[in-house]
């Protein structure tokens, strides 16, 4: 045996023992000393010698303490591991000792054999994920004081865990391991069929038999003895099987010893053997069920169990005393049972801190409640969320029971309804967004539209030119908050095109190698044979930069952004099971970090607006929230994860764009018609909107550009004037959202009563959702907030594009 890296450690004396050792030769000189003074002085021998009585007094007192120390030292001393070496070291068992930061206090010599060196177990590298079921059994013993693991692949085999929390502080945890004992299949079949499973297999109505390669009887239950060989004592081993049958017709068979028995149903199990060709287990059943009618006995005390076997619900019944008696399939798997596991009482499926209430819940139903109860506990195979364990008298249900306990495997459900919550909590926050946003801009379309005309009065260097342009400039950055709110609720105007993935990331890498600074990398990486997509470009670039910008600011000591595009077939979408996308051909965008990731409480959250972690004034939390939005309004998906190596990942997911017209290229831009570059103009316009100061300051700019502007606050209004027609109408200028009538219902009747009078529509919504409910043709959009000079742009290039007819013709400039 190899000697033990670990040394035994011996107590020796402390320093503070050394100094009451001294302490004790100081008080015994000292009262010397000082008897012999008092000698000299006075001469009183009673009194020196009571002087040195009290110093040994002392002394013994001292040496008394000391003593009790050393005792005490040696108690708590350390153990002797080279003693707990020789105590533990076989060659069927490995077993090791850790503390609580998991490093390794002890180890038999078997352990170091068995795994090639002293490495602590939670720390072992092993095959299909042991290393990780060992940490996690670790983790559990830890809470629960014991964890086992069943058949763990290791160097030498499979072998057996168990980890026991011990010590005088139950701070160290021993792993034992054993060499998983061999499976003998053809005798725990027989065991089964013999013992207690083959006793409720019978009172299903279920015989059973286990016979060998052969063809000879070795096991079999009682209902099968009873009916096949007369009787629950007779020894079946040996019997040829095939001669307990006999055949009725071409396709019936039945048991020999019941001539006039139902035809029977054979379900055939082979049991695994050393030669390839072992044993196989026989279930029977009747075809009909037999003519005879068993009178009432205490053996069908049991049938209610095989109804509870078949029904889809958990369920479990339970005695006075809390033991469980019988548990279905379903109950099983919603507790997260094993096969081989089975609990005694309802509180061994909980956690510790719900087992009080489960077991006096047990109890008052075990003393006469009777009106059923539910209680909300967290299983300890599934303690993330609560589920709801119903308890009831069982009446009727057999002589022992006394409680039946139901437990619904609720997880799908579960998980559903979260989803369900989250595009509600989604869907009406963005409403609520873009119904801010709408609002904010008819404000910021007035605050802009007065520092344009103030700026009008006023020259560069006069005193209030600096304060315009400043309020103009916050608006501005107001406006672009405004924007990100829409693109959250899906309600921006975008301006989508086909195009490549690949080719926006080429456009936008040298924007993001500045962004990211010197101490980050920027690596990125194409697949092949992308399909193209359809989205906006511009907006495509930001919803990169926004996850590049989150990226650098969780490295602030630097590391690796990694850009990749790829393609994902529709089997590859079908693989990852995401119910929320559709299946089809996606180009993916993934964007990969080597930051601190996202913990696991809050990526849930990420996507909502002003939502950070950052600190006030480092972030608005809309960044995650116009991706989001981006996304979804480019018919896209986007989902992130973190990792458990680190780092955070997103992926954007864009549906390939099919064309309709094989090798027409719908990227291509139409030309751009090339505009004047004056403003002033002349023609009748009638401006409609219910905000007073929109309306006040699009009157001013208008009528400073030349135009006749007559204003309605609503659309009634507006109606009436058109009417009236006492002056023609050029223009029709008009909000989209107004009370009563709103603007495309106004538009609608003003194109009966002018059938070529052009609109235009100032909207702070988006142009796609306005057109999906305007059946209109030649109609314009200018969103809000706008400046001026926009505003005279889009009523000069509206009036160009108008057919030359009558009071128009004069108006073309």
């Amino acid at each position: 045996m190899p000697a033990s890296p670990f040394p035994s450690f011996v107590p020796e004396p402390t320093r503070s023992r050394r100094v009451l050792r001294f302490a004790v030769f100081g008080v015994v000189a000292s009262g010397l000393a000082s008897a012999a003074f008092i000698l000299w002085l006075f001469g009183e021998q009673m009194v020196a010698a009571g002087f040195v009585a009290a110093f040994l007094a002392l002394a013994v007192v001292a040496l008394v303490v000391e003593h009790l120390q050393v005792r005490r030292v040696r108690d708590v001393s350390d153990p002797d591991w080279a003693l707990f070496r020789a105590i533990a070291d076989n060659e069927g068992e490995a077993v090791a000792i850790t503390n609580q930061q998991d490093a390794l206090v002890c180890a038999s010599g078997s352990f170091g054999h068995w795994f090639g060196g002293l490495v602590p177990p939670p720390r072992l590298s092993l095959p299909d994920g042991g290393g990780a079921a060992l940490a996690a059994a670790g983790l559990s013993a830890w809470r629960d004081g014991e964890a086992r693991l069943i058949g763990l692949a290791g160097p030498n085999g499979l072998f057996d865990v168990r980890v026991t929390r011990a010590g005088r502080r139950d701070d160290h945890l021993i792993w034992r391991f054993a060499h998983a004992r061999s499976l003998d299949v053809v005798g725990e079949a027989r065991a089964i069929v013999q013992g207690r499973y083959g006793v409720g297999l019978g009172e299903g109505g279920a015989m059973a038999a286990v016979v060998d390669a052969d063809g000879r009887l070795l096991a079999c239950n009682t209902l099968f003895a009873t009916r096949a060989l007369g009787g629950p004592s007779m020894r079946p081993e040996g019997l040829e099987f095939s001669q307990l049958f006999a055949t009725r017709g071409e396709d019936q068979v039945h048991l020999a010893a019941e001539p006039a028995g139902p035809p029977l149903r054979f379900i055939r199990m082979s049991l695994p053997g050393d030669d390839g060709a072992g044993a196989s287990l026989f279930l029977m059943l009747d075809e009909k069920p037999p003519v005879q009618v068993v009178a009432s006995s205490s053996n069908n005390s049991a049938n209610p169990e095989s109804l509870l076997g078949i029904l889809p619900l958990g369920l479990a019944l339970a005695d006075r005393d809390g033991r469980f008696l019988f548990l279905n399939a379903a109950f099983r798997k919603a507790a997260g049972l094993g096969p081989e596991e089975a609990p005694v009482y309802p509180s061994d499926l909980v956690v510790k801190d719900d087992k009080a209430v489960v077991a006096d819940a047990v109890r008052r139903f075990a003393m006469g409640q009777s009106v059923p109860g539910d209680v909300a506990v967290r299983l300890k195979r599934r303690a993330e969320e609560p589920v709801a364990l119903t308890i009831a008298p069982a009446r009727g249900l057999g002589d022992d029971a006394a409680i039946l306990l139901s437990l619904k495997d609720n997880s799908e459900e579960s998980r559903l309804k979260r989803q369900v919550a989250q595009a509600t909590k989604m869907q009406a926050v963005g409403q609520l967004a873009g119904g801010v946003a709408h609002d904010f801009n008819n404000i910021l379309t007035a605050i802009i539209g007065y520092c344009d005309l103030m700026l009008m009065r006023h020259a560069p260097g006069d005193s209030d030119y600096d304060d315009i342009q400043q309020i103009k400039h916050n608006s501005n950055r107001a406006a672009g908050l405004t924007r990100q709110l829409l693109a959250f609720s899906r309600q921006q105007t975008l301006r989508p095109q086909v195009l490549q993935l690949s080719d926006v990331v080429a456009e936008v890498s040298n924007l993001l190698k500045r962004l990211l600074g010197e101490r980050m990398t920027l690596v990125t990486k194409h697949g092949r044979n992308l399909g193209a997509v359809r989205a906006d470009p511009g907006q495509i670039e930001q919803v990169i930069v926004n996850l590049a910008v989150n990226a650098r600011d969780a490295m602030p000591d630097g590391g690796a952004l990694t850009i990749q595009t790829y393609a994902v077939s529709a089997d590859e979408v079908r693989r990852m099971g995401h119910e929320m996308m559709p299946i089809g051909d996606y180009t993916a965008l993934s964007v990969t970090d080597t930051g601190h990731g996202i913990p696991a409480s809050i990526i849930g959250n990420i996507f909502e607006p002003f939502f950070t972690t950052k600190e006030v004034g480092k972030g608005t939390g809309l960044g995650l929230s116009t991706v989001y939005g981006i996304v979804k309004q480019s018919g896209g998906f986007i989902f992130a994860e973190s990792p458990e190596e680190g780092g955070a990942r997103f992926v954007m997911y864009l549906p390939v764009h099919r064309s309709a017209k094989t090798g027409e290229s719908e990227g291509d831009a139409a030309p751009v018609r090339e505009r004047p570059t004056e403003l002033w103009g002349t023609g009748n316009i009638l401006l409609v909107e219910d905000e007073d100061m929109v309306r006040a300051v699009a009157e001013r700019a208008l009528v400073r550009q030349g135009y006749r502007v007559r204003t309605a606050a609503n659309g009634e209004d507006a109606l009436e004037m058109l009417e009236a027609n006492a002056d023609p109408i050029d223009l029709l200028i008009s909000d989209v959202m107004m009370p009563s009538m709103d603007g495309p219902t106004l538009a609608g009747h003003a194109r009966r009563l002018m059938p070529d009078l052009p609109i235009l529509f100032m909207s702070g919504y988006a142009e796609e959702q306005l057109r999906k409910s305007i059946d209109l043709d030649r109609v314009h959009f200018l969103p809000k907030p706008f400046s001026v000079q926009q505003l005279a742009e889009a009523a000069r290039d509206v009036l160009a594009m108008a057919p030359v007819k009558g009071g128009l013709a004069a108006n073309q400039n």
